[in-house]
């Protein structure tokens, strides 16, 4: 990942790599309720004229393509005004939405570090980020957040659509993995297992029916970039993911400081053990947690670090300037 505090998480050689994704979405608009720190976009607050705006977009100059994408899925739109139900009875029925979002506060922040645990993720040198003020998910998105925007527009993912994805290998029944004749040489403990997606996550012999309320996986950008659009909300940029996962603390390793285990208490969800062939799963989870497990950061958002990778706006780079940078976007890629 991208983040100082991920950057042990990175040493340690997490469960989950880039092929394991959540969406973490953000909103711009730093004038709607600037006083609020939490934004509901339940029935309720809209009943009680607790109109945060929090589900729509509020990015300018977006051009006609964003334009498109907004009418293309405004029933997902609707569906988060309303209560944000969508076609979804089930869901309904069963689970709590965990689509709120927080205000936070724009300022400047010190963003990579001058001592990189693993260099070649490119998170130095530190720099220091002026950052406009902003929404951000209070939790990743989870599978009960995803079938509703899959029920109401329809969406296949890019998992689906290939036939396919990477499962690490102890995750894999033995019947699937008797099947697999092949492995990456540089990571050989992820495997290509055929009808791996978000719906089965370690292939067609799982499935999430006790997983709803744990973080979507097999997500590619695309997948998560629309989405995003799908409920009037957008990727966050690499500085505002950082931003936010950080949670107001200064110079530190997690986003509540320097010791991994504070008076012994678990608070994150990271491979534990000979990695990757047992996790000892000291902190109550062998695979994903859900969502709203452990305590939340400084900003009140959940497991910004552990559980699964976060996709953000950016390209990936390992080259940043030491200047002061003011609301860095996402670079365009150059075709050589």
């Amino acid at each position: 990942m991208k983040l100082q505090v991920n950057e042990k998480r990175l040493a340690k050689l997490f469960l989950f790599l880039a092929i394991f994704v959540v969406l973490v979405c953000a909103d711009t608009d730093s004038e709607v309720c600037s006083n609020s720190k939490v934004c509901d976009s339940q029935a309720g607050d809209l009943e009680s004229g607790k109109d945060c705006g929090c589900s729509a977009s509020r990015q300018k100059n977006e051009g006609e393509d964003k334009a498109i994408n907004s009418k293309k899925y405004s029933a997902g739109f609707d569906a988060e005004n309303q209560g944000g139900q969508g076609n979804d009875q089930s869901a309904k029925d069963t689970f709590v939405r965990t689509n709120q979002m927080a205000f936070l506060e724009g300022g400047q922040f010190t963003m990579g570090t001058d001592e990189p645990v693993i260099y070649a993720d490119g998170e130095s040198p530190a720099r220091i980020v002026s950052l406009s003020s902003f929404y951000f998910d209070v939790y990743e998105t989870s599978n009960t957040e995803f079938e509703l925007f899959v029920n109401t527009t329809g969406y296949v993912t890019e998992a689906e659509r290939f036939g396919d994805s990477f499962v690490l290998e102890g995750r894999i029944s033995e019947e699937v993995k008797n099947d697999i004749t092949q492995a990456v040489a540089a990571a050989p403990w992820w495997l290509p297992v055929k009808g791996a997606d978000w719906r089965h996550p370690e292939g067609l012999d799982t499935d999430i029916k006790d997983r709803m309320d744990h973080p979507v996986v097999h997500i590619s950008w695309n997948d998560a970039d629309e989405f995003c659009q799908w409920a009037g909300k957008r990727l966050p940029t690499e500085a505002e993911w950082e931003y936010a996962a950080r949670g107001g603390l200064k110079g530190r390793l997690h986003p509540w400081g320097n010791k991994e285990l504070p008076k012994g208490e678990h608070r994150m969800n990271i491979w534990q053990g000979d990695f990757p062939v047992t996790n000892t799963a000291e902190d109550g989870y062998e695979g994903t947690c859900p969502v709203t497990a452990f305590q939340p950061n400084g900003y009140g958002l959940y497991n910004t670090i552990g559980n699964v990778w976060e996709w953000t706006s950016d390209w990936w780079t390992t080259r940043h300037s030491s200047e002061l940078q003011e609301n860095p976007v996402p670079r365009l890629a150059q075709i050589k």
